[in-house]
């Protein structure tokens, strides 16, 4: 079987990093902004979306630039090692629909990771960090309904 082929849609944010962080795997993942993207609705903000993910989002649902943040996230399915985690201007996910699986919350309980079919969106920056676990688990999602 060969490698799936990955595409990462380069309209806003830290397209060059999530290259480098597929590219280290030897290998549609949205993270903040193409979380938004990826979405059915936006809570009726005017702002093309592509809509393949049965998710409402929240646009900077933590505040402003100055409220950006960063904290240690359980994605289980990633195992039980928490998962360093950049917020910035981030978006939340305040409902999902059919089909859609939860992947990570806050504390507070705010959806920040989920997966529908062979998508993945975070609210969150993961390829701002050294640890790909989350690109080889997209990388996984993919090749395994190749």
């Amino acid at each position: 079987m060969s490698s799936p082929k990955v595409g990462v849609l380069a309209l806003q944010g830290d397209f060059a990093e999530h290259m480098a962080s597929l590219r280290r795997l030897a290998r549609v993942c949205g993270g903040a902004a193409g979380l938004q993207v990826l979405a059915r609705d936006i809570g009726g903000l005017d702002q093309p979306l592509i809509g393949a993910m049965n998710l409402r989002v929240r646009r900077n649902a933590f505040g402003r630039q100055l409220e950006s943040f960063e904290t240690d996230l359980l994605v289980p399915v990633l195992g039980g090692e928490p998962m360093h985690a950049i917020f910035i201007r981030a978006p939340a996910i305040v409902d999902v629909g059919d089909g859609v699986e939860v992947l990570a919350r806050l504390d507070s309980g705010t959806i920040v990771a989920a997966r529908q079919g062979r998508m993945l969106a975070t609210a969150f920056h993961p390829e701002l960090t050294d640890d790909i676990r989350l690109h080889a688990h997209f990388v996984g999602m993919i090749a395994d309904r190749a």
